[in-house]
Formats: structure tokens, sequence, C-alpha cells
């Protein structure tokens, strides 16, 4: 074990610190999908739609101030702002409009409606911005490189995946857990999650609370695919890619457990990245491996909790 230890600890280090980038982004998409299922009750097969809509919006931003001539860290202006516009224009429309109208129906339907929503939205984006590879690394370029002692070799890794998208990934777990329990909107929306007809007789208008919150999770959606689009050249199908994985990590978890959904991020983000560098024949399968193996022991998922069924 030492033996193979020294000889891949390059490797190692590497997929250590890839895994921990690509956790915090998964991470961001759950997490809005979570919200979103715990106030809503509605597993949205959209929400990969919102992450690429928001990555396609953050490098368009990007490129135009980049021609310009604007200043490189504009880049991260450009960021922020494609998460706000998906957030504040692409929510209110999907959830006045169509989710709003699917409410308490089956599950079934639900599912066909928000995947029917999902390909139009993979649509959109091939007529806005076509099918061939869109990107932008101002962000990226901007801080640089840094070097990581790993054993007895150094690891180049760039800034920005190692300090700004983890950094970003916490604050936001962190944020979320204090807003929903501190703040007087974020009681509200757990007492709409908890009993919505008992939050409703009590004078609370879950109307407006299910229409921000599924605002602020496509927003969440939004500024994963934003913060994505620096690291990868953007083309049709990523939003497909991003909420199959962010099922899995949702499943793995248990519907409506955020800080769950933290630690499963990380662990299936790790997950897939070993197997990238030292079985790539299993890269894509292991997600899921892990995702089957959990829910085979514990079918509510690691931090999720059996409900009982009202009648």
């Amino acid at each position: 074990m030492a033996t193979w230890l020294s000889e891949n600890s390059l490797l190692l280090g590497l997929a250590l610190l890839d895994g921990l980038a690509y956790a915090a982004l998964v991470f961001m998409v759950a997490v809005g999908l979570n919200l979103v299922f715990g106030v809503l009750r509605i597993v949205n097969v959209a929400h990969g739609s919102l992450f690429a809509i928001g990555a396609y919006t953050a490098a368009s931003i990007g490129l135009f101030f980049a021609s310009r001539g604007l200043p490189a860290w504009m880049g991260y202006v450009a960021l922020v702002l494609a998460a706000v516009a998906v957030g504040a224009v692409l929510g209110p429309l999907i959830e006045r409009l169509l989710l709003r109208r699917i409410y308490g129906h089956e599950d079934v339907l639900q599912l066909l409606v928000t995947f029917a929503l999902f390909m139009i939205l993979e649509d959109v984006q091939k007529l806005v911005w076509g099918v061939q590879p869109v990107s932008q690394d101002a962000p990226l370029r901007f801080l640089g490189t840094v070097d990581i002692p790993f054993g007895d070799d150094v690891i180049p890794f760039t800034a920005y995946q190692l300090f700004v998208l983890p950094g970003i990934a916490l604050a936001t777990l962190i944020a979320l857990a204090w807003f929903l329990r501190r703040t007087l909107t974020g009681r509200v929306i757990v007492a709409v999650t908890t009993d919505k007809e008992a939050a409703t007789a009590m004078g609370i208008d879950a109307a407006r609370i299910m229409l921000l919150t599924f605002s602020f999770g496509a927003g969440l959606a939004a500024l994963g695919g934003a913060l994505a689009s620096p690291t990868t050249a953007l083309v049709p199908g990523i939003g497909a890619q991003t909420i199959v994985l962010s099922f899995a990590v949702v499943a793995t978890a248990g519907l409506g457990q955020i800080e769950g959904a933290a630690l499963t991020a990380l662990m299936i983000g790790l997950g897939r990245s070993i197997a990238v560098y030292f079985a790539p024949e299993f890269e894509v399968v292991v997600p899921y491996l892990i995702m089957v193996a959990v829910l085979l022991v514990r079918p509510q998922g690691l931090f999720g909790v059996i409900e009982t069924r009202r009648v």
C-alpha cells in the first residue's frame, strides 16, 4: 500500500483537488434541487437546463465585457449577473406559468411536465448559442495557479478551482442554513415545507413563498453553471449530465436534506475524480454505484428520515 501511494501520490493529489472542485459545482445544483423539492414537492428535471443557461449566460456576458476591453476581474461580475438574471427572470416565469398548475398532482405528471420543459429549454439553448463550443476563462486566468505540496511532489492547480469554487459552495451552505433557521422568512419557508395547509391557515402566503423558493433555487442552479463556465467549454447536453449527477447526490443524501447534500456531493465528487485518474472506464458509473449501495441499505438516503403518510 505504501509503495502504491508513493508511486501514485501525484495522481492521488490531483484526484483529490479535482474532486473537491467538482463536488462544489455539483453541490450548488443539488442544493437548489433539494430546496425546491422540500417546499414545492416537485422533482424538477428542468433544473439542469437552468444550470446550462446560467453557464451560457455567464460566458456571453464575460465575452461581452472582454470585447469592450474591461479588466479581467469583471469576469466575476459576469458570473453574478448571470445567476441573478436567470433566477429573477426564468424562475418566476416557470413557477407562475407552469409549475403552479401542477402542484399536488401525481408525481408522474410532474416529472413529464418538467421533462418536457427541460427538452424545450435544451432547444432554446441551441437556438440562442448554437451547437459550437462556447468558452471564456477570464476568472480562471485572473487568479492564476498555486503550487500545492503533496508528499514529495508539488501540484500546480488553479486558484479559482482551489479557493473560489469550494469557498462559494461552503459560504452558500452556511448562509442557507443560517437563513432557514435564524430569519423570519426562513422559518416561514420551513413552516410551509413542514405543513403547507397549517401554514396557510395561520395566514402565511404559501403561493408567494413557493415563488420565492423556486426563484432562489433556479438562481442557485444558474450560479452553479456560471461558476462552471470558466472551467470548461460549454456544449449542448451539459444540463443533462449535471441534473443526472445532481439527482444521484440528492437521492443519496435524502430528499430535502441540505447539509447532507454537501457531504454526499463531496463523497460522489471525490469518488468520480478518483475513478477518472485510476480507473477511467468506471468514471460514469461510480457516482451511481455509490448511490445504489447507499439506497440498498437506507432507502430514504444517508440523512433522510422516513415520513409518516398523512391520511
